[in-house]
């Protein structure tokens, strides 16, 4: 039997830009976190003052967002300084994808607990300081966008676990919004149900968010194939290589945000150059941002390959 495997880690660049991107996040993660929990206690008090549950159920999506950055911020940290060892051979990396995951279902518990008081006050309505109310929740607004642009410096498209973070940030700005639309029409017409209904519509909003991010964790954690790729695609490119005759048992998967791994068995002609085909396929992989790869190379007539995979789609 004539085989060769090839594993080929990230780059030293590949690396070192990945680093830096964790070291970037976590410095935003930690002032995001600093800026939400010292005005969550001044909005939880204004709350209680003004008897508005549109400021406490946002102060509420504040503590849960104090927690999710503190947790966010510790994820980033372990993942990045826990060295991998023989019985975590990838490190703590995935840690990230639990503190995302934990994140998705608080906001998911928040959004139902906000829509259960906010039906409560419809069938009794309590009267709201809506002055105080406006106050408050404008104050919140420019804080929330504050932590907004700082998270957004960072890498939350390619982060999971940042951007979790990040959606926890735009639904309590979407709560200060409704909160100072609500305080406007209760100063302006007296009208009390403005406040529960505008608590309502943004449960609705964090219960979307909410179930994206923890959807996409748990595939994670299910190591399906990132959403942006196509195995067949894939399959087809490599198989035109010259002295390539089949791949199978393709998996793709990955192990945290912006780091894939994909794995195969490559059937090639026993005349082949196989270092030459490893090359070849490796800059195709590269294209998809496949950078850690594990390619098992077959001759042509290798018939002992015991993959249950041969024709995975």
């Amino acid at each position: 039997m004539e085989s060769a495997e090839l594993t080929k880690g990230i780059k030293d660049t590949g690396i070192k830009n990945h680093d830096h991107g964790h070291s970037a996040n976590q410095g935003a993660l930690f002032a995001s976190f600093f800026l939400i929990t010292c005005f969550m206690i001044v909005e939880f008090i204004g709350g209680l003052y003004s008897h508005s549950l549109a400021l406490l159920s946002d102060a509420g999506h504040m503590l849960s967002d104090s927690i999710s950055l503190g947790l966010s911020f510790t994820a980033l940290m372990v993942g990045a300084r826990v060295p991998a060892n023989n019985k975590k051979t990838f490190g703590y990396r995935r840690f990230e994808i639990l503190s995302a995951l934990f994140n998705g279902v608080l906001l998911l518990a928040i959004s139902v607990w906000i829509t259960i008081e906010a039906l409560l006050r419809l069938s009794r309505p309590v009267e709201v300081a809506s002055t105080e109310m406006l106050v408050i929740a404008s104050i919140g607004m420019l804080v929330n966008l504050a932590v907004a642009w700082i998270l957004m410096r960072g890498e939350a498209k390619e982060n999971l676990n940042v951007r979790s973070a990040l959606i926890h940030v735009l639904g309590d700005l979407l709560g200060s919004v409704g909160a100072i639309a609500a305080a406007v029409i209760i100063g302006l017409t007296g009208w009390q149900f403005a406040d529960p209904i505008a608590s309502i519509i943004v449960s609705l909003i964090i219960l979307k968010s909410g179930w994206q991010v923890a959807r996409e964790s748990v595939n994670i954690l299910m190591e399906s194939k990132p959403d942006y790729l196509n195995l067949d695609e894939i399959r087809l490119e490599v198989c035109t290589i010259k002295g390539v005759v089949d791949l199978h048992d393709l998996h793709v998967w990955t192990i945290t945000s912006g780091f894939h791994s994909l794995s195969c068995h490559l059937k090639v002609a026993e005349e082949a150059d196989r270092d030459d085909i490893l090359r070849k396929v490796e800059q195709i992989l590269e294209k998809y941002k496949l950078e850690h790869s594990t390619i098992q190379i077959e001759g042509a007539h290798y018939a002992d390959c015991h993959s249950d995979c041969a024709h995975q789609k």
